[in-house]
């Protein structure tokens, strides 16, 4: 799909963005905004059948990014949207300090393969809805 009007989808807490979440998001709600930079909004990230995480994320943008800092973590998502030939790609970043000693390493380790996977499903689903 065109670049802007995926852009649109991924800033779009209130309407888009529960559609194409995976069944790893629950509780999920907007607590302010729902469009873009100022949104504010919260879920429940079930990484594992024993990992919850409590996310309340806000939204900042920035140029053809959209940013959502979580206020209980370091947890940062960077979602990039660019153009790819006839329509666009999504470079989708999270970044956080992760747990010293054993418990880090073992987080560094699989958190980021569990997390690529949640990601790949939310990324199909995003192309599935922009592409309806």
């Amino acid at each position: 799909a065109e670049p802007a009007a995926v852009f649109a989808a991924i800033a779009d807490y209130q309407t888009v963005r529960p559609k194409i979440l995976s069944s790893h998001y629950r509780d999920y709600q907007v607590l302010e905004g729902g469009q873009g930079a100022g949104t504010v909004a919260s879920w429940k990230l079930q990484a594992t059948e024993s990992r919850v995480r409590d996310i309340k994320a806000s939204v900042d943008v920035a140029g053809h990014t959209v940013i959502e800092k979580d206020a209980n973590s370091s947890l940062v998502t960077n979602w990039t949207v660019a153009p790819a030939g006839t329509g666009s790609s999504v470079n989708l970043k999270t970044s956080w300090t992760g747990a010293g000693g054993i418990k880090g390493f073992f987080e560094k380790t699989f958190a980021p393969l569990g997390l690529r996977k949640i990601q790949d499903e939310v990324l199909a689903n995003l192309k599935k809805e922009v592409e309806s």
